[in-house]
């Protein structure tokens, strides 16, 4: 059953024809009628069926607006490089002791940075950081020996942008506290995040089929790209 505060909300809203992003903001935030902060998220669905195999977008984005998110970082690396790593903010710094903790299932971090040394050990707990999405990756900047940049970079509000097997995309680029201006910027972070993801993979035709805007608690609306990527 529906919430009296949800059957307050407006209709059908994702029949609705696109509308650009700028006119959609406030709209979603009129939505936002919890007593908490709500997410301003977004979702694509993206044309990954391509006739030389599938397309796998992930990738990280450092939003200039940051997420308004408060992230549990763990860094493993060697005791010479604790030091840097705490000085840079990370919540959790360990070797050996660490991992064999990781090992028996403390889990207690939503972010995971490694040094490349140490990666040789944790690519052993696949099982146990993978299902999570907590396997450190060179590619997303956290297997790194500037844990300085990777701590500062996911404290400072950093989306991962990663598609399932059907396509679709989810991100968070704000709070309904955030002025419109910065949830803006996160956007366009994200859309250009997205064209070079086309562009590296030579794909034909537009990269998102479809793309739409809530809140946490509230409705979609479809949003009118801008670009076609």
């Amino acid at each position: 059953m529906s919430s009296k505060r949800f059957k307050k909300l407006p209709e059908n809203t994702s029949e609705l024809s696109a509308e650009l992003i700028e006119k959609l903001i406030p709209e979603v935030k009129k939505n936002c009628t919890t007593k908490f902060d709500e997410s301003i998220d977004l979702s694509f669905q993206i044309n990954n069926k391509q006739k030389k195999g599938e397309i796998n977008i992930r990738t990280v984005v450092n939003l200039p607006g940051g997420t308004g998110k408060k992230v549990k970082v763990a860094v493993v690396c060697e005791e010479a490089k604790s030091a840097e790593a705490k000085s840079a903010g990370a919540d959790i710094v360990g070797n050996d002791d660490f991992v064999e903790k990781i090992k028996a299932g403390e889990l207690n971090f939503e972010k995971l940075i490694c040094t490349p040394s140490m990666m040789i050990k944790l690519s052993k707990l696949g099982k146990i950081l993978g299902p999570k999405g907590l396997m450190p990756n060179p590619k997303l900047g956290s297997v790194t020996e500037d844990l300085k940049k990777a701590v500062s970079d996911a404290k400072s509000g950093q989306a991962e942008i990663r598609n399932d097997k059907d396509g679709n995309i989810g991100v968070s680029i704000g709070k309904k506290s955030f002025k419109d201006e910065l949830i803006m910027k996160n956007y366009n972070a994200i859309l250009e995040t997205l064209e070079k993801e086309k562009s590296n993979n030579t794909l034909k035709g537009d990269l998102i089929k479809s793309s739409f805007i809530t809140s946490s608690m509230g409705v979609s609306y479809k949003i009118k790209l801008g670009k076609n990527i």
